[in-house]
């Protein structure tokens, strides 16, 4: 088993050290154009040669338990954030009784809009694209694989560019102000929406064996190309404050949120592997579209990039506790 998971990590230090050594020489206008290629191009082609291979006969099941992971994450996220803004108040102000939690957000400045926009993405986004279905695939039996790819596809379609897509939206640093009708706009236009759904309706469509190959590599190169980038972000960290605050969120994301999932599936009489395949989906590291949103929507880069890191650096502490535990 660790020969595996060796194995199935290696391209996470490959490519992440490597955009580490190459951050030193590469400008800024690199990596917004790298994340905007990643948008635009890169994760689409991954969800559309996902979806050509998606499996549908578990019916909405587990789609309906990512969308409640995805929403329960985003609710303690909020909450977690409201706490720590309160205590923030009560040390600078200490004469103040309470701090009135009530959202103005006229009165809140971009860096701060930008700040609570990234940490709720840093709290409710996972990795599940690569390194979940990495994991299932080392760590439980083949049948299982439908869950895993279901809860990746609903993860990356609702989450990443749906719930995601309106939060960075909603909370990215603009020169405008916000409408409903922004949000939506921003939502309808995200292109792997609309490659997910070419991708489910083309099922039955047989290409030739050279094109299925040449799009299963190319999945491959997008995700080099995303690892590339986080270590690029990486090496431009700067600022302990983000890390307390990306700590926190990174505690949420790989040790809270999977221990609630697996506690709550135990409790509904979901066992062995299945429970697994739940707990390692919602404890993914922090999803590497992060950074590829906030180069999109100009939201907190130092908060998501430290988020990547810590979470990377908690899975390997957590994974022995899921496999005891849940396995």
């Amino acid at each position: 088993m660790l020969e595996n998971l060796f194995d199935a990590y290696s391209p996470l230090f490959i490519w992440i050290g490597l955009g580490l050594i190459l951050s030193r020489f590469i400008p800024d206008s690199f990596l917004r154009l790298l994340g905007q290629g990643l948008y635009w191009v890169g994760v689409p082609l991954q969800l559309l040669v996902l979806a050509r291979h998606t499996n549908l006969s578990h019916g909405g099941l587990i789609p309906g338990i990512a969308v409640l992971i995805l929403l329960l994450s985003l609710g303690l996220a909020v909450i977690i954030w409201w706490g720590l803004q309160t205590l923030t108040s009560r040390k600078l102000h200490p004469e103040r009784g309470k701090l009135d939690l009530s959202v103005d957000t006229s009165n809140v400045n971009s860096q701060a809009r930008a700040s609570l926009g990234s940490f709720i993405l840093a709290t409710i986004l996972g990795n599940t694209g690569f390194v979940g279905l990495t994991l299932t695939q080392v760590l439980t039996s083949p049948e299982n694989m439908d869950w895993a790819v279901l809860f990746s596809v609903t993860n990356n379609v609702v989450g990443t560019y749906g719930i995601a897509v309106l939060i960075a939206s909603y909370f990215g640093k603009r020169g405008t102000k916000n409408h409903w009708w922004i949000q939506l706009r921003d939502l309808l236009t995200v292109p792997s929406l609309w490659t997910f759904f070419i991708g489910l309706n083309t099922q039955f469509v047989q290409l030739p064996e050279v094109v299925e190959s040449g799009l299963e590599q190319a999945v491959w190169v997008v995700i080099a190309f995303a690892l590339l980038l986080v270590g690029l972000r990486l090496r431009t960290i700067k600022g302990w404050k983000s890390l307390k605050i990306s700590l926190i969120a990174s505690m949420m994301k790989v040790l809270i949120v999977p221990m609630l999932v697996g506690l709550v599936a135990t409790y509904l009489g979901v066992t062995g592997e299945e429970r697994l395949v739940l707990v390692l989906m919602s404890g993914t590291p922090t999803g590497l579209s992060v950074l590829i949103l906030a180069e999109v929507y100009d939201l907190d880069r130092n908060l998501l990039a430290s988020s990547i890191g810590l979470t990377f650096v908690g899975l390997f502490l957590a994974l022995p506790l899921w496999l005891v535990w849940f396995g």
